[in-house]
């Protein structure tokens, strides 16, 4: 049986644990946080995991290792260092990293090129894509195996040709979030309805076509050359950007919207997870194992 190693036991890090025990791997879930057996027994039932605060024990002998700590470069410099070490000179050290770039994490580590980005969408057991961004020094042999061993868990790897700030998906969430809370800021709209009329039309859209070959569709026959010189044509509105300096008052609405604490995050996630789940079926994506728990 292979064996993978997480590193971090926050929501990525429990999320992948399940994703690979449902593929059938070993799972062995490291993180020094000194809750981590409690952890582990609550969040995984009935998942045969191996959890321990010594990351050189759980790295040896592992076949592959997704790292998912906090987003300290000086953290995973340490980590990476202690995981190169201790595991073989074929293994894959990916990172769940949403904003520190591969040759960061990789410099001064002697097995840089096994040093990987595999950056999922939360939750990594139900959202198909796995981000794989190479650094520099990365080898062409590991971005191969990470991209294998994310389609062996049904997920989909979309390989960047180079990496960049953010990779792909945070750049494009970062401006239509900037933009949303320019919105709410000027009192064009409320918290709750723009994320209704997102659901109700981008949402809905672009979780059946992209961004792409939605223009070609909109443009008719004539293709989205044919959407540019019309529609588009008459878009020449200057985008705002939101004030920094008014973030809390959009924080407050959202607040006031959706509650916070630990009960409205389980009961916004199990919302989230069971309509994620309803969705993926229909639109093409493999169908995850339910978790024990979880509203469908």
């Amino acid at each position: 049986m292979a064996v993978v190693t997480i590193v971090g036991a926050g929501v990525i890090g429990i999320s992948w644990a399940r994703l690979f025990s449902e593929a059938g791997w070993e799972v062995r879930v490291s993180d020094p946080r000194p809750d981590l057996k409690e952890v582990v027994a609550r969040e995984l039932v009935g998942v045969p995991v191996t959890a321990t605060d010594d990351l050189a024990a759980a790295a040896t002998r592992a076949d592959f290792v997704q790292e998912a700590g906090p987003e300290r470069i000086e953290i995973k410099e340490q980590m990476f260092a202690t995981l190169a070490a201790h595991t073989r000179d074929d293994v894959v050290l990916a990172s769940s990293s949403s904003s520190l770039l591969p040759s960061a994490i990789a410099q001064r580590n002697p097995a840089a090129e096994r040093i990987v980005i595999g950056h999922p969408f939360n939750p990594p057991e139900l959202m198909p894509l796995v981000e794989v961004v190479p650094g520099p020094q990365t080898s062409a042999r590991t971005v191969d195996r990470a991209v294998e061993v994310y389609r062996e868990l049904d997920k989909l790897p979309i390989r960047l040709k180079k990496e960049i700030p953010g990779f792909v998906g945070n750049r494009l969430q970062k401006v239509f979030n900037d933009q949303a809370f320019y919105l709410v800021q000027q009192g064009v709209i409320d918290v709750k309805d723009l994320d209704d009329l997102v659901r109700a039309s981008l949402g809905l859209r672009y979780a059946t076509i992209g961004p792409f070959e939605s223009g070609v569709l909109g443009g008719g026959p004539e293709g989205m050359r044919h959407l540019a010189s019309h529609v588009g044509s008459q878009m020449t509105f200057e985008i705002g950007k939101s004030d920094p300096a008014r973030m809390g008052e959009v924080f407050d609405a959202v607040e006031h919207a959706y509650g916070t604490g630990g009960s409205a995050y389980e009961r916004l996630a199990a919302l989230r997870d069971g309509r994620t789940r309803a969705a993926l079926k229909p639109l093409g994506w493999p169908e995850p194992a339910a978790v024990d728990g979880e509203d469908e």
